[in-house]
């Protein structure tokens, strides 16, 4: 897969070279939505024509920005311009001009539209726009190859996106926020990213619409070796080869250097204007001729790759047969820490009749086979079934996808983990079976499913009153101390949030799914390039850096907790509050002394003032930026369980990671190819 890439990408290059320096600038997507117009030759057209005249004036421009405001209510035009951070001046001018000219055509009676270039995009509304931040409508655009390892692709380009836009966002308001990034992906391959917001954001609103992008990506782009996600107030933009000016680029001014964009996929090339044909000629025949050696440089690569392959299933299977001589020994190494020697002695002395290996063919007859009928549901390492054993015992036996993230490592962690974790508010693991390609995890059955079943559903969610809720809470709380301070073994979770916690028949919780923990000695801080978990309950520190610690899990608690108070979910929060996470509306409406209105309407009745304002604050505490400001669980259950114990004043959560997921579109539902493949995306309140 990798040398058909390379030898897409080089012909490509080497085109937008020789055509981009004399093309026109290249459209990509407008949006003019149908909701306001205004009358031919009324004054809003007159005052539309001065502004668009002044948005394309170059004197009116500074730092790629334009912004001015034409006219006075109720015929006021507020309009902005932004060039991309890396364009010289003459570009810049030709990509406005064009964009003021085309708009007018294709926006023609609209008070509000916006259209989006590969070099610049302008937008205009008869609402004020400087300085606001706009985070939608939202446009998606991906290239049609995919990467040959879409898993770790996917992985290093949210570590890598994530870095380049808190780059971006790192510059004060009114300077250009404008930032590149290029890391290494594979021994040919690259991956190169770029991050701008409009120059009036602020610091934390450019974060805050970049991060909307970055977490649109799983949704739209997936697997794909290139993706853009437009937004009025931002942009970001990922491709496998150098797209944007790195040499010419300066973060403080425009530069002077012309950019020569490679596009996704070349457009055909223009008719040849008189005297010009012998020069294109010899283009023509510099590009057939490097296609051609890129061609047989390709085919070369792929015998590589074939031979590489062979060699590495090998060493998969002898890996396979390794790890089950290991847990047949019960001699379980647990990610990459280093186990005391102590507790390797213990987990010498564990043999396999206290831990049960248990054979595939009796957890295949038990599920009838993984059929359909007992799927449980899909977790994110592959589906889980519940099985039926001959003796009428029910399991739930999680079956790891063999294309899944969840490789031996985190299997083995998994199961050494909690084989020795015995707590109520735990699941128990009752065996594995690990046979050729199979990895399977048999855990106790937890008949009412997940907690997240409950709480996001307005049905079912009245089987869970305050009382039952509040029970919850605490025993997730009993759990989590439990893992970091009681347990033999003192284990970070790092993927806590409401489908991973568990419920019994008498609705106690219990913590379940251990493949992403890690055990924590004296240092409690660490550190990871893989970053895994769940948008929306991960920890800023641990999103954008990959630290991680147990007060990472004391975040994750603290949005479990204003989840079930308010039967929302943080991650898709703002889809439906203008931009506000939960986190930030939870505060507001506390800080303002109206925190129950938080609470999920079908708990008004059952609830208890004090308790939910109560577990508002600790929640609130929890969610804190700065983990040094967040409580330890101890301190957490000492909270839960005091009614007089005065608790400190939390601040205003700044940063939210959650994850852009539903996408509802009144102007258009279906789905526009061009040179690309684009979604476009506008949200409406619920």
């Amino acid at each position: 897969m990798i040398p058909i890439k390379i030898s897409l990408v080089f012909p490509l290059i080497l085109l937008g070279v020789t055509i981009n320096s004399e093309a026109q600038p290249r459209y990509l997507y407008h949006i003019c939505p149908n909701t306001t117009t205004f009358s031919r030759n009324s004054p809003y057209e007159d005052n539309l024509n001065t502004l668009l005249s002044q948005l394309s004036s170059p004197e009116q421009r500074l730092n790629g920005l334009s912004n001015p405001v034409i006219g006075k209510e109720p015929d006021v035009v507020y309009g902005l311009s932004l060039c991309i951070g890396d364009l010289s001046t003459d570009i810049c001018q030709q990509c406005v001009s064009n964009a003021t000219d085309e708009i007018d055509g294709r926006c023609p009676i609209e008070k509000e539209a916006i259209i989006w270039y590969d070099e610049c995009f302008l937008r205009y509304s008869s609402q004020p726009i400087l300085s606001i931040l706009a985070e939608q409508p939202m446009v998606y655009m991906w290239n049609t190859q995919n990467v040959s390892d879409q898993e770790r692709f996917n992985e290093q380009l949210m570590i890598t996106m994530n870095r380049t836009a808190m780059k971006a966002a790192d510059f004060p308001k009114g300077a250009i926020k404008f930032a590149v990034n290029e890391t290494t992906f594979t021994t040919f391959q690259k991956l190169y990213t770029l991050a701008q917001c409009t120059p009036d954001l602020t610091e934390s609103d450019c974060l805050r619409c970049l991060q909307t992008a970055i977490l649109s990506l799983p949704d739209c782009c997936s697997g794909k070796d290139g993706a853009r996600v437009l937004l009025p107030s931002c942009h970001i933009r990922y491709e496998i080869y150098p797209f944007y000016n790195a040499t010419g680029f300066h973060s403080e001014a425009n530069t002077e250097t012309e950019v020569t964009e490679a596009p996704v996929l070349p457009p055909p090339p223009p008719p040849p204007p008189p005297g010009r044909k012998e020069g294109e000629t010899t283009q023509i025949k510099v590009i057939a001729s490097t296609s051609a050696a890129v061609l047989v440089l390709a085919l070369f690569g792929s015998s590589i790759y074939a031979i590489w392959r062979r060699k590495f299933l090998k060493k998969e299977e002898k890996e396979i047969s390794q790890e089950v001589q290991l847990l047949d020994l019960g001699i379980g190494r647990i990610g990459v820490d280093t186990l005391s020697k102590s507790t390797q002695e213990e987990e010498m002395q564990m043999s396999s009749q206290d831990f049960p290996m248990i054979p595939f063919n009796i957890v295949y007859e038990a599920t009838k086979h993984f059929s359909g009928e007992t799927k449980l549901g899909e977790g994110g390492f592959g589906p889980v079934y519940k099985g039926t054993f001959a003796d009428g015992k029910e399991v739930a036996v999680k079956r790891l996808s063999t294309t899944s993230g969840q490789g031996l490592q985190e299997f083995m962690n998994e199961v050494t983990l909690i084989a020795r974790l015995q707590h109520r508010n735990l699941v128990r693991l009752l065996g594995c079976c690990l046979e050729k390609t199979e990895k399977l995890l048999i855990y106790e059955y937890m008949p009412n499913k997940s907690l997240d079943r409950f709480i996001f559903d307005s049905n079912m969610g009245l089987l869970l009153d305050w009382q039952k809720r509040l029970c919850i809470i605490n025993g997730v709380a009993k759990g989590l101390l439990y893992l970091h301070e009681d347990s033999r073994l003192r284990i970070i979770h790092r993927d806590l949030k409401a489908s991973n916690v568990l419920l019994d028949y008498e609705m106690n919780p219990k913590i379940s799914d251990f493949g992403m923990a890690r055990i924590f000695g004296g240092n409690e801080n660490n550190s990871t390039k893989r970053i895994v978990g769940t948008y929306g309950y991960m920890s800023p520190e641990y999103a954008m850096e990959g630290l991680f610690s147990i007060k990472s899990d004391a975040f994750s608690f603290g949005v479990l907790i204003l989840e079930m108070i308010s039967g929302r979910r943080n991650n898709r929060f703002y889809l439906s509050e203008e931009g506000e996470s939960l986190l930030t509306y939870a505060w507001k409406l506390w800080s303002k002394g109206e925190g129950l209105e938080l609470m999920d309407p079908s708990l008004v009745k059952s609830s208890v003032a004090a308790e939910v304002l109560k577990c508002i604050h600790i929640g609130l505490l929890c969610v804190q930026d700065d983990p040094a400001e967040r409580p330890t669980m101890s301190s957490v259950a000492v909270m839960l369980g005091s009614d007089t114990l005065t608790l400190p004043q939390p601040k205003q959560p700044v940063f939210s990671i959650g994850q852009f997921v539903a996408r509802s579109t009144p102007f258009s539902s279906s789905k526009i190819c061009s040179v690309n493949q684009i979604t476009l995306s506008n949200v409406s309140p619920r």
